[in-house]
Parts: C-alpha cells; sequence; structure tokens
C-alpha cells in the first residue's frame, strides 16, 4: 500500500469527529478503510459520485486527469475521495462517515 518513509497526511472527517492519516499515494477513501472508517463509495473509479464529500480545509490531487465533477461543485470544495489524494493535512466534511463493524459493513 504505502512505505514506511512516504509522507502520510492527517484527515479529519466531519461531523463525526473520525480521524486518519492517509499516505501521500493512497486514495483517502483507501486509506480511510484501511483505517476501519467507512465512507459511502461504490465505483471507485471517479464516476458514479456516490462517495462526493466537501473539502473544508487542506489540499488533494487526483489520480484521474478529470474526476466526474461539475467545475462548479470543484469550485465549490466536493471531492471524490475514491481517486483524490491527500497532499496536506485535510478536513472533510461527509456526514455518512462511520466506524467499519467487524464484518466490513454497517
Amino acid at each position: 500500500m504505502s512505505s514506511p518513509e512516504e509522507p502520510r497526511h492527517p484527515v479529519s472527517l466531519e461531523p463525526a469527529g473520525l480521524r486518519f492519516d492517509a499516505p501521500a499515494s493512497v486514495p483517502l477513501l483507501k486509506a480511510a478503510q484501511a483505517a476501519g472508517i467507512r465512507l459511502p463509495s461504490s465505483c471507485r473509479n471517479g464516476t458514479c459520485r456516490a462517495c462526493m464529500c466537501r473539502l473544508l480545509s487542506g489540499t488533494i490531487e487526483y489520480t484521474i486527469e478529470w474526476p466526474g465533477l461539475l467545475a462548479e461543485e470543484k469550485r465549490e470544495g466536493w471531492i471524490l475521495p475514491c481517486v483524490a489524494r491527500a497532499t496536506s493535512a485535510l478536513v472533510i466534511a461527509s456526514s455518512e462517515a462511520s466506524v467499519q463493524t467487524q464484518a466490513g459493513k454497517r
């Protein structure tokens, strides 16, 4: 997944108050799942928009050229965690974030 010397960025999920570290090379959705946090998702390639949430602070970069967001949505701070990587500490608003159960389902 990532190397020990790779930069890791702290991510806070509001309003749940959940936190995890995201390696710079790993999409936010995968980093959250590795930390036992569930975010809504479906396609995992930036097209379905199921994981769409708002970036409150920090910076990201995308693993694809143009994720499934309108230019206006991007300006408003909407992101797709399935194809976004942290480039700094982040605060993200996702009302559907939760801790995964033992079976990985909620």
